[in-house]
This record gives structure tokens, C-alpha cells and sequence, in this order.
């Protein structure tokens, strides 16, 4: 039985980028970009590889991946960041899994878990944050995501696991990190805030240092050499930023 799959990208000045995704799409029954006011070439190249490009004001991640959702005509969504490629071996495992259901058992799953592999600077961790599953594959009208930024897609069903992997390529130099940095913890810090959470200043200095014991040494980063201490460092400045920011939003109150 043939299912119809709709993968759906969030891109914002992504022109080094969406080619690459987008190519990788191509056995997907649609491609849509959901864009956001993006000053470079990512909507000229998007169109140019066959996808549906719509544009809208970024408020909050759940809001635009929602947004997609309602232009998509799949079945399944298939969510996919700019800087994310989907290996072969995912599309084939996709294709396969959800052609072959025919019996009500198997149609009880409404979403799939997907491995995500980092690579940065060329070499692709296997350790630290990098091997997390992510919800990124579920029915069209299964559920919604929700939460401002680190946003979730809240399935209603039974859930499974695919084995092969999706490619992640973030923050290929340090510059791009602090800019992309910068924006997300302020969106988290936000978010934390309107749901009244504090922070005192001991929790702004010990959970970024058990972010990166976690990270560098129960979850062996340090086997991915540099790369992997570059990681460990940089995800720990992440929690560092967000609890700092949120501590001076509830200060200026």
C-alpha cells in the first residue's frame, strides 16, 4: 500500500545548507519550507529543488512546525532541519516500514523515533549528545508540537524506534555558534521564565558543570577526541547562557 510522506524543513538564511537537505528528500511525495524571512538565496534554491516554499514569521519553533503541518497532503510528516541530511539507508527503512504495514497491529504505531549522529568539523561523534532519538516521524493528525524552543511533538499513540540515522551538521565554525547560541537561549530563557522558573546562582554555575561531566565523561565524548571535548564545552556554554539570561530577566523585573 502506498503512503503518501511529506517532509516538511524550517529554514531561515540557510543557503549553504537547504540544496543538500532538499536532495536528500526526493523520495519523500512532497518537500515543503516553511521560511522564515530569509534575506539570502534559500527560497530561490528551495524552489529550484521542487519544494513547496511558504513564508512566515518565526514566534516560536511549535508554531512554525505546526504551521507546516497544515500545508502538508501526506499521511505521515517527516521533520527534517536544514542542517540535517537523511542517510539512504533512513529513506529506504521509512519507505519500507510504513508500505508494508497491513495489518491492524502495525497500524497502531503513530509515530517513529529516528536516530540523530552529529559530525563537526568533519568527523562524526558517537558519543556525548551525539546518537539522541528524536520524535520526527508521526500521522498528520496524531498530535501537535509544543514548547518554544527544544519544542516536543506530542504524539497520541504508540510510538516506535527506527534504527538508522539522521546526519546532523550543526555550528561547523565557532562563530556560528555564538550567533545561533545567542538566539536559542534567549527563546529557552523566555520560555522558562513565562512558566515561572528560577534559578539561583549556584545552579548557574553546577548544572553546566554536570552537563559536561555528563556529556564528556559518563557518555565517553571524550572518545570522540577534540570534536568531542569542542561538544562537551560548547552544550555546557548553552546551559550556562540560558540559566544566566533567565536569572536576569527575574533581576529586571
Amino acid at each position: 500500500m502506498k503512503i503518501c510522506i511529506s517532509a516538511i524543513v524550517l529554514a531561515k538564511n540557510e543557503e549553504k545548507n537547504i540544496a543538500d537537505c532538499l536532495k536528500n528528500l526526493k523520495w519523500c511525495d512532497e518537500s515543503i519550507v516553511i521560511d522564515d524571512n530569509s534575506t539570502d538565496e534559500t527560497v530561490k534554491i528551495a524552489e529550484k529543488n521542487n519544494a513547496k516554499v511558504y513564508s512566515r514569521s518565526l514566534d516560536n519553533f511549535s508554531n512554525q512546525r505546526n504551521f507546516g503541518i497544515t500545508k502538508a497532503s501526506g499521511e505521515w510528516m517527516l521533520f527534517v532541519d536544514a542542517d540535517e541530511r537523511v542517510s539512504g539507508a533512513l529513506a529506504f527503512e521509512i519507505s519500507n516500514v510504513l508500505s508494508s504495514w497491513t495489518n491492524e497491529i502495525d497500524n497502531e504505531y503513530k509515530g517513529f523515533y529516528i536516530p540523530r549522529f552529529d559530525v563537526i568539523w568533519g568527523k562524526e561523534l558517537r558519543y556525548g549528545d551525539s546518537g539522541v532519538k528524536l520524535l520526527r516521524l508521526a500521522k498528520k493528525n496524531a498530535g501537535k508540537w509544543e514548547g518554544l524552543v527544544h519544542e516536543k511533538w506530542k504524539i497520541n499513540g504508540k510510538i516506535g524506534s527506527l534504527k538508522n540515522r539522521i546526519i546532523h551538521y550543526p555550528h561547523q565554525t565557532i562563530s556560528e555558534f555564538l550567533s545561533e547560541i545567542n538566539f536559542y537561549t534567549a527563546l529557552r530563557a523566555k520560555e522558562l521564565y513565562s512558566r515561572k522558573i528560577k534559578v539561583n546562582i549556584l545552579s548557574i554555575i553546577l548544572y553546566p558543570s554536570c552537563k559536561f561531566v555528563l556529556n564528556y565523561f559518563l557518555k565517553k565524548g571524550l572518545l570522540d577526541g577534540i570534536p568531542g571535548l569542542m561538544q562537551a564545552l560548547l552544550m555546557s556554554f548553552h546551559s550556562f547562557l540560558v540559566r544566566g539570561k533567565l536569572r536576569l530577566m527575574w533581576n529586571s523585573k
